[in-house]
């Protein structure tokens, strides 16, 4: 059985005086949870968050990577970087990555590489707009995202990616896909996994990433397919990220 895994992923949000009320109040709360947790911060927050979860069983994870080693890029992150504030996870291919900086799923799948070749974890993310759901090709298009990557990726490399199902329409807006909805997909991102290494798709935790919440994570989490969140607007309130972590 998968180890489900809640990650939040705080986006452009946080300062130095709430991200250490947050993170003891996360830390206070969390007991011995049966998942692992994870939190992905903005990059100037890493040395923050590393030396308040010292010795936490929460992992540090950053929003983005570049898909370069080093070089002149300015603006961007390396993956030895986040190695050294002891980031675990990398989100990689957010659905405002995609819509609001360009980036296209070649770029998503070499930063996957790049963060696996680094022995971080990529959580890539995958999702279909509203426009692109009503006109049937919700198949099509989380299709050709994860494809990209899996052509890119090692066979035995497999198992060590994270899948993040994020239906665009459903980040944000308040709504989301009934549990059965966000199931059909989920098993459509297991049989392509399946395709590239039937048996190191089953170990992939694919993620539900469209505004999961404490109303609606036991039935999202209760799916066969679903082996947790990336969490959003919930991640920035510690009694509401806790109650997503105990319901998986």
């Amino acid at each position: 059985m998968r180890r489900k895994l809640v990650a939040g992923n705080w986006k452009m949000n946080g300062s130095i005086a709430a991200n250490a009320l947050l993170l003891a109040e996360i830390k206070a709360g969390l007991g011995n949870a049966a998942c692992d947790a994870a939190v992905c911060v903005p990059a100037p927050y890493f040395a923050q968050c590393q030396a308040l979860l010292s010795g936490s069983a929460i992992a540090l994870g950053a929003q983005d990577m570049s898909a370069h080693d080093a070089g002149a890029y300015t603006g961007e992150v390396s993956a030895s970087m986040l190695l050294e504030f002891s980031c675990r996870y990398v989100i990689v291919g957010h659905s405002e990555r995609r819509a609001y900086f360009g980036e296209t799923n070649e770029l998503v799948a070499q930063k996957a590489v790049r963060a696996i070749k680094a022995g971080l974890i990529p959580i890539v993310c995958v999702g279909e707009t509203l426009a692109q759901r009503e006109a049937g090709r919700t198949d099509v298009i989380v299709g050709e995202q994860i494809d990209a990557v899996l052509s890119l990726i090692a066979e035995n490399d497999l198992s060590k990616i994270v899948v993040a199902y994020e239906p665009v329409w459903a980040i944000g807006t308040g709504e989301t896909a009934t549990p059965e909805m966000a199931q059909e997909v989920h098993a459509m991102l297991r049989k392509r996994l399946s395709a590239k290494n039937a048996q190191a798709a089953m170990q992939v935790k694919i993620l539900y990433g469209g505004s999961m919440k404490p109303e609606n994570a036991k039935e999202l989490l209760a799916m066969p397919d679903i082996d947790g969140g990336l969490i959003g607007g919930a991640a920035l309130k510690a009694m509401d990220f806790l109650s997503i972590i105990r319901a998986a």
